[in-house]
């Protein structure tokens, strides 16, 4: 079994885990667009060109890139991880005995290619060839029997690697439920991650991978806001506690906005030391320290320490064990900082201490992260954006060199 695991945001990229745009977002109509949490209609040929350019730009500098639907297509060889992806995918309420015993023998005779399109894709009503009674009647031919997924393009939100075990998420929008479902069936049936040991899941509470950032080995920083509850914080922090991955989780409370729906899209760490932070919010936001006294046998019986609030990079410093951690602006003034984190300035990808891939056109947020020591791989990202995510939310690190310790 290949070694997996990351300890930091910006250990030495080793493996990423993407999604290339596909036939999911051409399902996109401005009559759907909200639902699916799309900000526009993407050009589908243009969005491949530009991810096709950002994997071409990790693959350069050494990273091995997965893509979710090769894994999942080579999962679903497997009868098992068949029958379960199609059980789930067909679980909700609104298709009826009929349909859903139709399209569940529909669904077993289809090869593992055809079966992938189906579950990312969508299964539309027009177009199914049986089933029909009651419920095909009443629905409207372009209504949607199983939905279409694509925010499949950001990798980052269904899972988390931290140290050697992953973190499957519970993701809060109902339009992205199946997203972790289809993940964490890879890293439970796929040959490559058989035997990979896994904490949260996606029926547990609401924590999504854009709120976790991984500051320091053993320190781990997770925002709470539209998406991550404070629930779902505790959870995670009593997961990692008791399996020993981290000595402090800082939770973080962010605006319940669509413009900072994860804390990653305020910030991100590009060196061991130095974070790229939307200024408007850097002096508001706060953290709140949590700790455990002593290790328990069980889980549930730890007992959390929740320290005062105090500002964010005052907290994070503290628990990192250094002096400062140095904000890099996004922007140079007001109007330029709100229309770059909008653009997602703040959301950079580190391949490795001082090196981040950010969208081009940021242009003055690259310039200050260059100023600070920061060598930017710049990647075009016109269409990739109309989702609200920058390269941190399209790549889902699977491995990453540990970060030298003291000594």
């Amino acid at each position: 079994m290949a070694t997996h695991g990351a300890d930091s945001e910006v250990g030495q990229l080793q493996t990423v885990m993407l999604h290339r745009p596909g036939p999911e977002l051409k399902r996109l109509t401005p009559r759907n667009n909200d639902k699916l949490l799309f900000d526009g209609i993407p050009w589908v040929s243009r969005a491949q060109e530009e991810h096709d350019a950002f994997a071409e730009a990790l693959s350069t500098r050494g990273v091995e890139v997965l893509y979710l639907t090769d894994l999942l297509t080579e999962t679903l060889q497997s009868e098992v991880a068949r029958n379960h992806a199609i059980t789930t995918a067909l679980a909700g309420l609104h298709l009826g005995d009929t349909l859903r015993a139709y399209l569940a023998t529909a669904l077993r005779d289809h090869s593992a290619e055809e079966l992938t399109e189906y579950l990312t894709a969508g299964i539309r009503n027009d177009e199914v060839r049986g089933g029909h009674g009651l419920v095909t009647s009443l629905l409207a031919h372009d209504d949607f029997l199983i939905d279409p997924l694509p925010n499949l393009l950001f990798t980052r939100d269904s899972s988390v690697w931290v140290r050697d075990r992953v973190a499957v998420t519970s993701l809060a929008m109902p339009a992205r439920a199946r997203e972790t479902q289809l993940t964490e069936l890879i890293y439970t049936e796929h040959p490559r991650f058989r035997g990979t040991r896994k904490i949260h899941g996606w029926h547990h509470e609401h924590v999504e991978g854009g709120d976790v950032l991984l500051l320091a080995p053993g320190v781990i920083a997770v925002g709470v806001g539209e998406r991550t509850t404070p629930a779902g914080v505790e959870r995670l922090a009593r997961q990692v506690f008791h399996a020993q991955l981290a000595h402090t989780v800082l939770a973080v409370p962010i605006a319940q906005e669509r413009a900072t729906m994860h804390l990653d899209t305020v910030c991100t760490m590009v060196d061991v030391d130095k974070i790229v932070m939307y200024p408007a919010v850097a002096d508001s936001l706060q953290a709140y320290a949590v700790t455990v006294p002593e290790a328990t046998e069980t889980e549930d019986s730890l007992h959390l320490d929740v320290s005062p609030a105090e500002p964010f990079l005052v907290a994070a410093a503290k628990a990192m064990g250094i002096d400062t951690l140095h904000q890099i602006d996004t922007g140079l003034d007001p109007v330029t900082a709100e229309r770059e984190q909008w653009d997602d300035g703040n959301n950079t990808l580190a391949l490795a201490p001082r090196v981040a891939v950010a969208y081009e056109r940021n242009d003055e947020t690259n310039d200050r992260l260059e100023e600070a020591g920061i060598e930017v791989v710049r990647i075009a990202g016109s269409e990739l954006g109309s989702g609200r995510g920058g390269p941190r939310c399209m790549s889902c690190p699977i491995s990453r060199e540990p970060l030298p310790t003291d000594g």
